[in-house]
């Protein structure tokens, strides 16, 4: 809703300005005023209600009202000329529908994003030096009244990683304010190997094209037409070169969808589900199930909407709830869900969620994807939607996972989404106008990085059904290889072409 309040407001206080200008001195020109300050207004607080950082904000601030003022010193030379102003009036119409609209509805996304919040009730992650144990920081335990316990202990394979090394410790509030000297004492005992922050993640998403000559085919899915990724990403290319070819799969792929839960009863997605655990297979946020349709959604069976998933033989798709109804859960809640989709045999861990870290290295999050590597899955982020660079943003920028920025449907970048040109592995997938599954058999349109993420971690997931031992570095580099450029390829990545990354996959 913001979002649209925004993007009207700014016309109506645009038609406002101009009109106050053409018809200065008039009854016209006094209400025109009132119809440009309300606009102005309202514009004011959707901005400021919008869920962006602070600098974002200043950015669109100082870029709408730019705009305006060249508008009001355009028109100011033309009052006294009202057939010239007319001319105006039409070429800047024009120009406004062609290049500055969709700029406008790009700006705000519809959720929240993550601003860096430590856990109230386990502020720290510590890692503790082999030969050593977490009893001999008890001196700073018991002088700061601190709690512990191990924070990763439901490794099915813990000789895979030394994750089980990990505590987690908790500050009472009273001693928050030695937070620092805290950490700075951990740090100089001699059991800790490592320590950081133990910080708040939650949802990062906002609530033209390419011609392609091959055959493909169009899915019976009842609204299909609200899908334009489904034919720039080549979608429907593919799902005609699988049946053509009678491509089959050498096992039926899993991808984890981390997030907010899943309903698993949803008409589109039941039967393409596998249950890891009943806990995870509600989803009263929504978001979770949104992304899910993306990528496993069942296709051709005449409701709903259609994925890259031609065939449920080659994928299922499955949950495991990290973050709780509001959108929000912590980074050690992050780590245990994707060791436990790693120990649940995922092949690909999706993750639409993330934000801003004060960490300049996220050691624990580096520990927790070798340990899914070693089990055989490959790690899909989202960018994130703070319009800077992912590399601040975790756990995008962490080493070993596919970061996904957001374009739009004329392969712009979305205005909201975080640059990819600092992480290793950056690629681009739509997150504009994202029509997908939401509870209780509904349907609904999301904005944001979370939902391009899920479209890369559906093709992923195709792939590892036709190549069980593809790594990560394989499916970014045939990712890369076969995408085509957005309008800032450098910042995005290359936009994902289904039907080109798999035939690739099979030469």
């Amino acid at each position: 809703m913001i979002a649209y309040i925004y993007t009207a407001s700014f016309v109506v206080a645009a038609v406002g300005l101009i009109s106050w200008f053409l018809f200065q001195k008039t009854k016209v020109g006094t209400k025109a005023s009132l119809v440009f300050f309300g606009g102005i207004i309202a514009y004011l607080a959707s901005l400021f209600l919008a869920p962006m950082l602070m600098p974002m904000k200043v950015m669109v601030l100082a870029r709408d009202f730019t705009v305006l003022a060249g508008i009001g010193f355009l028109f100011s030379f033309f009052k006294y000329n009202k057939l010239i102003a007319a001319g105006a009036v039409v070429v800047l119409s024009m120009a406004f529908g062609m290049f500055y609209l969709e700029l406008l509805q790009d700006t705000i996304p519809n959720r929240r994003l993550l601003t860096i919040e430590n856990d109230s009730n386990a502020e720290i992650l510590v890692e503790v030096k082999e030969g050593t144990n977490i009893g001999q920081i008890q001196n700073i335990i018991d002088n700061y009244n601190l709690t512990y316990e191990r924070a990763f202990n439901n490794m099915s394979s813990p000789e895979l990683t030394d994750l089980d090394d990990y505590y987690t410790v908790n500050i009472p509030d009273n001693q928050l304010v030695h937070i620092d000297k805290i950490k700075a004492e951990l740090r100089e005992t001699i059991a800790i190997e490592y320590l950081e922050n133990n910080e708040i993640v939650q949802l990062d998403d906002s609530e033209g094209g390419i011609q392609k000559s091959a055959k493909k085919l169009i899915p019976n899915d009842e609204f299909i037409q609200n899908q334009w990724g489904f034919d720039l990403t080549g979608s429907g290319q593919l799902h005609a070169f699988l049946k053509e070819n009678n491509i089959q799969p050498k096992k039926r792929a899993l991808i984890a969808i981390l997030d907010t839960g899943v309903d698993s009863e949803h008409e589109d997605l039941k039967a393409n589900f596998k249950s890891i655990n009943a806990r995870h297979d509600t989803d009263k946020q929504a978001h979770g199930t949104h992304c899910a349709g993306i990528a496993a959604a069942v296709s051709y069976n005449n409701k709903g909407i259609a994925s890259v998933i031609s065939d449920n033989q080659f994928v299922q798709v499955s949950s495991i709830k990290v973050l709780n109804d509001y959108g929000r859960g912590t980074q050690q809640g992050i780590i245990k869900g994707i060791l436990e989709a790693a120990d649940n045999g995922a092949d690909v861990i999706s993750m639409s969620l993330g934000g801003a870290s004060s960490d300049s290295r996220q050691k624990a999050y580096e520990k927790a994807f070798d340990y899914a590597r070693k089990k055989g899955a490959i790690v899909i982020a989202a960018a994130g939607n703070a319009g800077k660079n992912a590399k601040d943003f975790v756990p995008a920028s962490v080493k070993g996972v596919i970061a996904v920025s957001a374009v739009n449907n004329q392969l712009n970048k979305a205005v909201f989404s975080n640059t990819v040109n600092d992480v290793k592995m950056g690629i681009a997938a739509p997150g504009v106008d994202i029509f997908s599954t939401i509870p209780e058999n509904r349907y609904a349109s999301f904005n944001g990085t979370s939902m391009a993420c899920p479209h890369v971690a559906g093709l992923v997931g195709l792939m590892k059904s036709l190549k069980p031992d593809l790594t990560t570095q394989d499916a970014y580099n045939i990712l890369n290889n076969t995408g085509i450029d957005t309008d800032m390829t450098n910042m995005t990545g290359k936009f994902i072409q289904a039907d080109k990354a798999i035939k690739a996959l099979i030469k």
